[in-house]
């Protein structure tokens, strides 16, 4: 009897911890505090987008326990009549204490850490010290790669970080697009770099770089470039760079010229006429993907152009259309982004990312928010800021209803309610289905879109996902399969998607978050990618090896927005100007002449063009004439501003997402 009575005490002494286990791990009845947040979420079993289920995969995509949900909602087309509702969710305003997504964790693998580490990490104000090491250690980095690229690189285009030489056009061998298509030998990442030396402060330097652009630079060369690249690099730098030096405030400090003649706008109008061929000889007005600067488009072209390449010029071209009074290059840009909306599917409104320039058809019918399609949706959005066209907004909005309806999926809300939290992804532009199970980093930037828009509620959600990936490997692999939880494609070459949208959440919330999320990224970047001479493209996430590359955009916008997320008291955020920033983080003041477009009437017209597109009727250039962007316009799309309390536990789902213990 005595042993009976000994497995019986053992048996209920077992239930018993069960029972404090249920409700202290939030097993059972919640007691408030992780209400928003059940233990429960996850999936362990996928389904692919076509196939049969999948074993469950780890976070490095190794089996995992069996059991579990089939897979989760991502998988799933939308919720039938949504898209045919075909109304834009209004933007939600969080609720106080709701910093963004609980279970980003669960999908991508993790464990937990202590409550009182998290209240001290992230629950209380960044410090103004550490606010300004950070913001000094974001100018260190840009001195370090910009002073680096100058001892080693320049008059060549790109820096060699490794090797501290630098790099140009590979003349030995044309099909290397990688390059080729980027340095036209135009002393490349100076140009890039002209604007943050003024938002730096940094007038000494600004001024010597700009004398050196317009004594050394010159685009009469035999390069084949990229017209996208060419024109959001360079042309819109040299822009950037004109405006801050004709403001008349000055609100970066004196970046006035002396005896400026215009000159980085005559070399902007030469670099455009430069471009004009590839808009030539089109049947349906969509430009050719490259130009050469001397002799135009090659005679063997490629008719295949993506959709963000092709419909991301209006920013840049209709600045300067609008400062030379000439509306020859809006015209030709403004054609394009038609031409390619009216190619978009009558039945979900969405575009492909890849089109034949000459047919019109569809060569790669992929929808989604990353490479080939990213900046044509930004641009949208953007030339309505800078122009006030309402056809603009209308098809930016069009297009927003689009993504909204065939793109996210997910539970409607980010932090409540069944099934998955939100997540955009991938489908065939005709009929919506999902068509892969991977996002890329070019992506990072929609978060950033969606506060110029006022969806706050969503871009930070977004947001945590892809910061949830960059705190697992200390960079954000340019492509992650969210069905398998690893990395697609491995390398990082320091892009600035992610910096940019946290730079632009913080602005909207001023939610201290967002300054632990810079410091990660900062402190990732000096750990992981700095050399020798600057800093390099990561060859592999998970190795850290490296490659001999630091891309002009990392000095023109990962290190601009890294100092701008950390300097608050900054020009851009106390001068009073309404500021905006192109595709390639240019800046650009918004005001009133920018908005008064003398041709509007010839942009509704067909103006006369041939319908064949053998040549583009332009009117005739006037000579050079300079429109000083001097004074603000009326505040344009409403600003909204949220101020929202930090929640430790949502830091610790932060981490739980990476599985740092």
């Amino acid at each position: 009897m005595q042993w009976r009575a000994l497995v019986l005490g053992l048996v209920l002494l077992r239930l018993g911890l069960h029972g404090v286990l249920w409700l202290v791990f939030g097993l059972g009845p919640s007691m408030g505090f992780y209400q928003r947040f059940p233990l429960s979420f996850g999936f362990q079993r996928l389904r692919a987008p076509d196939g049969p289920e999948s074993p469950a995969l780890g976070p490095a995509g190794q089996p995992g326990p069996p059991g579990g949900p089939s897979g989760p909602s991502w998988l799933q087309p939308p919720v039938p009549g949504a898209a045919a509702a075909g109304r834009r969710r209004a933007p939600r305003r969080p609720e106080p204490g709701v910093c963004g997504p609980a279970h980003w964790g669960y999908v991508l693998g993790g464990r937990g850490r202590g409550r009182d580490e998290y209240e001290k990490r992230y629950s209380g104000a960044f410090p103004p010290q550490l606010r300004a090491q950070m913001r000094d250690l974001a100018r260190g980095m840009f001195v370090f790669g910009y002073d680096n690229y100058m001892a080693h690189a320049f008059p060549q285009d790109e820096l060699n970080p490794i090797h501290c030489r630098g790099r140009g056009p590979d003349r030995g061998d044309p099909s290397n697009l990688n390059i080729n298509d980027v340095l036209g030998n135009y002393s490349l990442t100076l140009v890039d770099a002209l604007d943050t030396l003024a938002i730096m402060g940094n007038s000494s330097e600004f001024q010597k770089a700009v004398k050196l652009v317009i004594d050394t630079v010159s685009f009469d060369k035999d390069s084949t470039v990229q017209v996208f690249e060419a024109t959001i690099r360079v042309l819109g730098s040299l822009l950037s760079a004109h405006r801050i030096i004709t403001d008349s405030k000055q609100p970066f400090g004196d970046m006035t010229i002396k005896d400026y003649d215009n000159e980085l706008l005559h070399m902007a109008h030469d670099l455009a006429v430069r471009l004009l061929p590839a808009f030539e000889n089109t049947k349906t007005g969509i430009p050719y993907p490259r130009v050469n600067l001397k002799t135009g488009v090659p005679p063997d072209s490629n008719n295949e152009t993506c959709t963000a390449g092709a419909g991301s010029l209006l920013v840049e071209f209709g600045i300067l259309s609008r400062l030379l009074g000439d509306s020859t290059f809006e015209w030709v840009a403004r054609r394009a982004v038609k031409a390619l909306w009216n190619l978009r599917s009558n039945d979900t409104g969405l575009l492909g990312n890849v089109v034949n320039i000459q047919t019109g058809r569809w060569v790669g019918k992929q929808s989604g928010l990353g490479a080939g399609l990213d900046s044509f949706y930004e641009y949208l959005l953007k030339s309505y800021i800078l122009f006030g066209e309402k056809e603009d907004l209308e098809m930016f909005n069009a297009a927003y209803r689009s993504i909204q309806n065939y793109l996210r999926r997910g539970r409607e809300a980010c932090n409540e309610g069944e099934g998955d939290p939100p997540l955009y992804v991938n489908v065939n532009m005709f009929s919506g289905q999902l068509m892969n199970t991977w996002i890329d980093s070019l992506q990072a930037f929609f978060p950033g879109l969606q506060v110029l828009i006022g969806d706050v509620e969503d871009a930070i959600c977004l947001h945590a996902f892809y910061y949830a990936i960059w705190k697992r490997y200390g960079a954000l692999p340019e492509r992650y399969n969210w069905q398998l939880q690893a990395p697609d494609v491995l390398f990082y070459p320091l892009r600035p998607e992610l910096v940019e949208s946290t730079y632009l959440l913080y602005q909207a919330t001023k939610n201290p978050f967002y300054l632990h999320v810079g410091m990660d990224i900062l402190q990732s970047l000096e750990k992981y990618t700095k050399v020798k001479c600057g800093y390099a493209t990561l060859h592999h996430v998970i190795d850290k090896s490296k490659e001999d590359r630091m891309e002009s955009f990392f000095l023109s916008e990962t290190c601009k927005y890294l100092y701008l997320l950390f300097d608050e008291e900054n020009p851009v955020h106390k001068s009073g100007t309404k500021y905006m920033f192109t595709t390639e983080g240019h800046i650009v003041s918004v005001d009133k002449h920018l908005r008064e477009s003398p041709w509007k009437e010839f942009f509704s017209e067909d103006g006369g063009q041939d319908q064949e597109g053998k040549s583009v009727h332009r009117p005739k250039s006037p000579e050079l004439k300079v429109i000083n962007s001097s004074s603000n316009c009326n505040r344009v799309p409403d600003e909204r501003r949220y101020s929202l309390p930090l929640k430790s536990v949502y830091m610790r789902q932060i981490d739980q997402m990476v599985g740092l213990i």
